[in-house]
């Protein structure tokens, strides 16, 4: 089937696979710079839909929306060293603008925590000042070397929430709150499983005091980092002078939060969903729902036509995202493949047979076929869509716990974590992390929340764990 639209097997070439999709589904094209990407219409409805959650979300826990500058002075980098030392790779610098040399050079924003650091330094002067919870959507530019569509590009499309709070407590509280915000969604909307939490040392954000993330296991058994929240203590508070007075008239530095939730989400629905077939998408967040194919010939052309126009009508009255495929320079078994492609769930064909009957065929993009009444389809498919949903995301749940192993020696670590994620004891030593990640290939992707206690023997070194928990490991994007 694959090799009937085109597309490279995923069992032959997965990234193959996975770069032929992303462009035949019309989700995103090539930039004219290296590294960059045109997300086309397609691609950014689902995109919008993810965003739409999103900022709901946000604003139901108390944050609003702004802007910061996409020029950041370079001083404000430099003045949080571990900051400037994670980023200083990826930064593209501006040194010359109308005409002339610029005094200082200016930063194209990788991120915000200094740019945002500044204007609570002006802004924060009582612990009445606080909390404050900013979020704002915007791009960001990172000099990648190595770049994928969506997944790793130099700009891409995110939302970044910065909070910053009278105690560590409040700040904690919050960083744990958006990890779950982003959870809930990446769960319930994109139906992708995943483990949360803490990264270890040697992986959280550069400035960060600890960050949280949501690891995903893509078809390919890889891992996605799919999101992250941090909690930055007070590094950039004491960086930037972020002082207020308290209730007991001393002047404290607040502590603050950053997280961020970007396009490369896309590209993880792609790699967790799609089949030989091209995309699947979960229905809460595909851009058509149903698709409507009618099959006529010229002489019935006049008889199926209206009927799937009453339909097409009657479901979006229903509330449900459709689409009446009603061209005629393309064959029905040509708009089937299309649709297919682009992983839309559900596709009902209305024939002149059907239109007699009063009945459509309506075809599940995971497979199977049934013929259903007319009139019963607009009471009918928001049940299936949310069944397509759940159905989605215990597939790839199913699919992740198949290729996830708990081990205990270093000889059975580097044979599975060739096949997906593992589950080991470590001694949270750096170096041994390093090596680790020399020999296979392999890093640390989170500390799982959900991991019962245990304790045991590092995987490579033998020295104790230190988590007191098997840690997740695995190749990554």
């Amino acid at each position: 089937m694959a090799k009937d639209k085109g597309l490279t097997p995923q069992s032959q070439d997965f990234n193959e696979w996975y770069n032929e999709v992303v462009l035949k589904a019309d989700l995103v094209d090539y930039g004219p710079v290296r590294g960059t990407m045109v997300v086309k219409p397609y691609g950014y409805a689902i995109w919008e839909n993810i965003q739409r959650e999103l900022d709901r979300m946000f604003k139901e826990t108390g944050h609003q929306n702004a802007y910061f500058p996409l020029f950041i002075p370079i001083s404000f980098l430099q003045k949080e060293a571990e900051h400037v030392e994670g980023f200083a790779p990826e930064l593209a610098i501006v040194t010359q603008a109308g005409g002339e040399t610029l005094e200082e050079p200016l930063a194209v924003r990788p991120t915000s925590e200094t740019i945002i650091g500044h204007m609570w330094a002006k802004w924060i002067r009582t612990y009445r000042d606080l909390p404050q919870l900013l979020n704002q959507w915007n791009s960001v530019v990172r000099w990648e070397l190595r770049t994928k569509l969506f997944l790793r590009t130099t700009e891409f499309l995110w939302q970044e929430g910065h909070t910053a709070h009278a105690t560590q407590e409040e700040a904690e509280e919050e960083a744990r709150r958006m990890a779950g915000v982003y959870a809930t969604v990446l769960r319930d909307w994109c139906a992708i499983p995943g483990w949360e939490g803490p990264k270890t040392e040697s992986e959280k954000f550069a400035g960060a005091v600890y960050s949280i993330s949501y690891e995903a296991m893509m078809r390919d058994g890889k891992a996605l980092q799919s999101c992250t929240s941090h909690y930055l203590g007070q590094n950039f508070a004491r960086a930037f002078d972020i002082q207020f007075q308290d209730k007991d008239q001393q002047n404290k530095y607040v502590h603050t939060t950053s997280w961020g939730f970007t396009t490369r989400v896309v590209g993880a629905i792609v790699m967790t969903h799609g089949d030989d077939k091209g995309l699947i998408l979960p229905p809460r967040l595909a851009p058509i729902q149903v698709v409507i194919v009618p099959i006529y010939k010229a002489e019935t052309r006049e008889q199926v036509l209206p009927a799937t126009e009453r339909l097409y009508q009657e479901l979006k009255a229903a509330g449900i995202r459709v689409h009446l495929d009603d061209r005629d320079q393309y064959s029905p078994g040509y708009k089937f493949n299309e649709w297919e492609l682009k992983g839309v769930p559900l596709r009902l064909e209305l024939g002149p047979r059907d239109v007699e009957a009063g009945t459509a065929v309506l075809a599940s993009r995971l497979g199977g076929k049934e013929t259903v009444p007319l009139s019963e389809l607009p009471g009918l498919l928001p049940a299936r869509l949310e069944q397509f949903q759940r159905d989605l995301y215990q597939r790839a749940l199913e699919f992740r716990d198949a290729h996830t192993w708990a081990v205990d020696s270093y000889d059975e670590f580097k044979e599975k974590v060739e096949q997906g994620f593992v589950k080991a004891f470590h001694c949270g030593d750096a170096a041994c992390e390093k090596q680790i990640k020399a020999e296979t290939t392999a890093t640390t992707r989170c500390i799982p929340y959900d991991e019962p206690e245990a304790h045991g023997s590092c995987i490579r070194c033998g020295k104790p764990s230190a988590y007191g928990q098997r840690i997740l490991f695995a190749k990554a994007y």
